[in-house]
């Protein structure tokens, strides 16, 4: 296996340097969703530093996907929105990371909001280790088809700022990891909230992080628009995003089948987009 340590201050280039060492040193491997003309994809385990996550510019500019689609996938690691999609007896989502993080169903104790746990316990001792919230449920996601990538979040205070580590097993590097970072980020934001300190440093670690086979093409665009871009021609700021953003919130409101406490939730999002 080959690895990667990336320390950068600022979230969008932090995933840039993470995503290019995974394209110049990855190993080569197989996946299980190749198609037989697919190369094999480049695979590093990867440890992405970022001292300064929650600085502007927060947003990199050819990540893949609309600010529209940021915004969604905020709403889906955050409230849940898609949480009553969850129904894998009838082919539809196995789980989200919200259902797992916030309603844990523990045998003879009913569900279990492990982030409110971990609060709890870090107002109650600063310095503990023990604060943490874990997706992986060892008796389902070894057989399903989709199990979660993402394992746990980690949390210490620091400084007089709430640090969080991520450990995530399986990271498209490409395609999803910088939403996954942004998302998680943003998680650790409300939880400094509730905790009652700043936000501080975040740490990505992930064991497979990759770029797949069937990307490549795709991939080399993106970085020959690296190579044509200044550093400030490649991020934008959450302001120049927050029109995008608002119509991700739009998106999720036209949702028919949007529960009503969650559209409340989107609801309240939006005005806060629109104050700001």
């Amino acid at each position: 296996m080959k690895s990667i340590h990336i320390v950068e201050e600022h979230l969008p280039l932090a995933w840039e340097r993470a995503v290019i060492a995974c394209w110049e040193t990855g190993e080569r491997f197989p996946t299980e969703y190749d198609k037989p003309e697919d190369p094999s994809s480049r695979d590093v385990s990867a440890l992405i530093h970022v001292t300064r996550p929650f600085d502007e510019p927060r947003i990199h500019r050819a990540f893949p996907g609309g600010l529209d689609d940021l915004e969604k996938y905020r709403a889906e690691v955050l409230f849940g929105v898609h949480d009553h999609w969850i129904d894998p007896a009838a082919g539809k989502w196995e789980y989200t990371y919200h259902e797992r993080l916030r309603a844990y169903d523990v045998p003879g104790r009913g569900t279990f909001d492990q982030l409110a746990a971990a609060v709890e316990k870090i107002r109650a001792v600063p310095h503990t280790r023990r604060a943490q919230a874990v997706t992986w449920q060892v008796w389902n996601d070894m057989t399903i088809d989709d199990p979660a990538c993402l394992q746990r979040l980690w949390f210490r205070i620091a400084g007089g700022k709430l640090h969080m580590n991520i450990h995530i097993r399986s990271n498209d590097a490409f395609k999803a990891a910088f939403m996954n970072m942004y998302a998680f980020t943003e998680l650790q934001r409300t939880l400094a909230e509730q905790v009652g300190v700043e936000p501080g440093e975040y740490i990505h670690v992930a064991d497979s992080f990759h770029i797949y086979g069937s990307y490549f093409d795709e991939f080399e665009g993106f970085l020959k628009t690296v190579a044509s871009r200044s550093p400030d021609q490649r991020v934008f700021t959450t302001d120049f995003a927050r029109d995008f953003f608002v119509d991700g919130c739009d998106a999720l409101l036209a949702e028919d089948d949007l529960p009503d406490d969650k559209r409340a939730l989107v609801e309240k999002r939006k005005a806060e987009l629109a104050e700001r």
